[in-house]
């Protein structure tokens, strides 16, 4: 089992596409998504405000900040609540114009991660964020599977982007917006039906890692996931993954 940020992709995502809703300017859209995202330590996070600091654009600063694992973030700047997080889970909070989520899911079908963002009851926009695939991922990847191993992305990340991804790593199976202390119960359906090997890099993926049968973690990772794992990954690349096992 392979965790797809950090792991499979670089980890390093950048913003791809700026989308603000009528009566909203890009720049206002960078300056409300950076006021949340400035408090998150989330990959995704870091995009959208180095995004904000490349335009020049300074975010002022939210009250009441909450992560929301595996959805989004909460905050409130002055007498309005701000949210950002998944097309799913906005989805709850109002109702997504057709064409705004027709744009959302085209972007997550290009491997994008369509991130909305809300202030007060209306939707400001979509902020696309895409990473890389790691160079070496997709040899890792076929090695393990000479070994006869099944390979499963395990992310949090919407169905649509997490089968791009997948399909262009070549993993055996993709299971996809996954919440955190979700990880965890997969892995151990996997334990059940043989044995499992996880990796991965953020503090999401310690409880999996716990739960595997080999924990392996990438070693620029999150201090949590090296201390959780049986085995670290010193030179951060999935191609130490296949060693390891070998």
């Amino acid at each position: 089992c392979l965790d797809k940020t950090g792991t499979i992709t670089s980890g390093d995502p950048k913003v791809t596409d700026l989308l603000p809703a009528d009566g909203v300017t890009e720049e206002e859209l960078l300056s409300l998504a950076a006021s949340l995202e400035q408090k998150s330590e989330h990959p995704l996070a870091r995009a959208v405000t180095a995004a904000a600091q490349e335009r020049g654009i300074t975010a002022p600063e939210t009250a009441d900040f909450q992560a929301l694992p595996g959805n989004g973030l909460r905050g409130r700047l002055g007498e309005k609540e701000l949210l950002g997080g998944s097309l799913s889970f906005i989805s709850t909070k109002l109702s997504i114009p057709d064409g705004m989520r027709t744009l959302a899911e085209g972007l997550a079908q290009q491997g994008k991660t369509p991130l909305l963002f809300t202030e007060g009851d209306r939707l400001a926009g979509v902020i696309a964020v895409a990473d890389t695939i790691r160079p070496d991922s997709a040899q890792a990847i076929r090695q393990l599977q000479g070994m006869g191993l099944r390979v499963v992305m395990l992310t949090g990340d919407n169905e649509r982007t997490a089968k791009a991804i997948g399909a262009a790593a070549g993993v055996d199976e993709v299971v996809a917006g996954v919440l955190p202390n979700e990880k965890e119960r997969v892995v151990r359906k996997y334990c059940r039906q043989g044995v499992a090997a996880m990796v991965g890099d953020g503090i999401n993926d310690a409880p999996a890692l716990t739960r595997a049968d080999a924990g392996m973690a990438i070693g620029a990772g999150a201090d949590v996931a090296v201390d959780a794992a049986d085995v670290v990954l010193m030179k951060n690349t999935l191609m130490d993954a296949a060693a390891g096992i070998r």
